[in-house]
This record gives structure tokens, sequence and C-alpha cells, in this order.
């Protein structure tokens, strides 16, 4: 059994996200500058310009890449053989959190559904986080953050096919939603895409898509196909960079399905969740 300590949990959660809210992750740096390329609109490409040189500042100055430092989102993969002293992985989690948000200045977010008060000083400085737990071998823990901002939150959407629409109809799903988001969520965009499974878990695995690095293949031949082809109907609205018109409004889109493709013989579950151009996400494993 291997052991690691509550406190260097908290500190790696602390760092990881003073960095990551103001440090362009590469994959996202290097999408924006082949977006910037390949854009055919003078405006857009204008604008895609400026969003280079705002992570530039961000990252000179570790300043935030944007004022919605959004809502700490974690996927915890946690080993069988590991063991955590001095607390729970949880509360490090929390507390990592905490730190991050407050000694980084960035700002909390966290509010009573119903109130809209701040929870800064109920829960503590932009908690609670949003935590995805899974066990799997060995003696290691993977921590997967994304800062999600309301922007690209609020446009996400999820829904149940019928059986026989299929493909056609994720697609005209998945159109839909990017077409009604509009500049609203700060194009270009990453667009994740769960399918199958159940109407909850579509969504957990939209979001998760969106963790998977800009560039990489879908490991099924097949998605990746439909990967390419939702990119380019995406690409077809026109939207552009923060809404100005143009030919790069998804930077990628993730597809996520369950384990064998699953769902129910009466169910299609589909969910997208948007991200826009400053993606905050970041990995570690302790």
């Amino acid at each position: 059994m291997r052991v690691v300590k509550y406190d260097d949990i908290v500190k790696s959660i602390r760092d990881m996200i003073i960095y990551s809210t103001t440090h362009l992750a590469p994959d996202m740096l290097e999408a924006l500058k082949k977006a910037y390329e390949e854009e055919k609109s003078e405006v857009s490409k204008a604008v895609l310009k400026q969003l280079l040189e705002n992570a530039e500042i961000a990252e000179k100055e570790w300043k935030p890449l944007c004022q919605d430092t959004g809502l700490a989102i974690y996927f915890v993969k946690v080993g069988e053989d590991v063991k955590v002293e001095g607390g729970t992985l949880k509360d490090a989690i929390y507390e990592g959190t905490r730190k991050g948000y407050e000694e980084g200045y960035l700002r909390a977010s966290t509010c009573d559904c119903f109130t809209r008060a701040n929870l800064k000083d109920k829960a503590g400085y932009n908690l609670p986080p949003v935590i995805y737990f899974d066990l799997v071998p060995g003696d290691k823990i993977e921590i997967e953050y994304a800062a999600k901002g309301g922007g690209s939150e609020n446009v996400s959407r999820a829904t149940v096919l019928a059986p026989a629409q299929g493909k056609p109809g994720i697609k005209e799903f998945v159109k839909k939603v990017v077409s009604d988001a509009g500049p609203n969520p700060c194009p270009p965009l990453v667009v994740g895409v769960g399918i199958g499974g159940s109407f909850d878990m579509a969504a957990v695995m939209s979001k998760h898509a969106l963790f998977r690095s800009i560039g990489t293949e879908n490991p099924d031949p097949e998605m990746a196909e439909f990967e390419a082809e939702l990119k380019e109907e995406l690409n077809k609205l026109g939207i552009g960079a923060m809404g100005m018109g143009g030919t790069q409004t998804v930077l990628a889109v993730h597809i996520e399905t369950y384990e064998n493709r699953m769902c129910h013989i009466a169910s299609l579950p589909v969910a997208v969740n948007i991200q826009c151009h400053s993606s905050r996400h970041s990995h570690i494993t302790i």
C-alpha cells in the first residue's frame, strides 16, 4: 500500500489551479495558432490575434486568462493500492481548491441556486467543487481539473433521441446546440459530445471529452471519422471567433461513448458540452 500525504495533494491542487487559469493549455494554444493561420475572415483573424496576445500577457503576468475563473471540475482516478495520510482525498481536493482560488486571487463564483448569495463564507472560497471519482487498479492518484466558465456551461445541452434518429439525429442536435449558442460561449470552441449510457452519463461523458488534448485521435475509428464530419459541419455555421463571422468556429469535436457503445434499446442519450477558447484544463498524477 502506497501512502500519499494529505498536504502534498493540497499543494498540488493549489498549484495546478493557479497555473492553469493563467497559462493557456499547450494544446489550445497550438490550436488557436493554427486557427489564426487558416482563418479566411480578416475580422476574425484580428480577433484570434487578440486572443493569442491575451494568452501571452496572462502567462507573462500570471493573471487570469478570463475574469470568469469558473467552477472547479475534477475527474479523479484513485488507485486501489494508495492511501491518503492526514485526511481524506475529498477534503484535500476541497482544501486545494480553496487555496488555489483564494491565494491565486481568482474569482469566487459559487453561489446558492435560489438566493444567489455567494458561498465563500458558508462553504469556503469557490467551494464546493464538482468531483467525479473512479476506483482503478494501481497505487497512483490521477487528477484532471478544469475551470468551467458560465458562458460555455450555460449553452450546453442534453437530450434523449429516438433510436431511429441515429447519427443524422445526433448531428442535427449538435449543430442546433452550437448554432443556438452563437457568440455566447466565446468561440472558437471545443465541443464535447457524450453518446450512450443513460441521460446523466451522456452529460458526464460530454464534459470529460473536453479534457482530451486537441489533435489526439479518437481510439474508435468510426467516432474519429464522425468527429471530423461534425467539425466540418459546425465550421460551416460561420459564427467565427467571438461571433464575428468566419471559418474557425470550432477547433475540435471530441466524442465519448459509454462502454461498448451501450444504451437502452429504447433510447439514444446525447449531450453536448461546450468549452470556450480559454479551455483551462490540467492533468496531474500523484
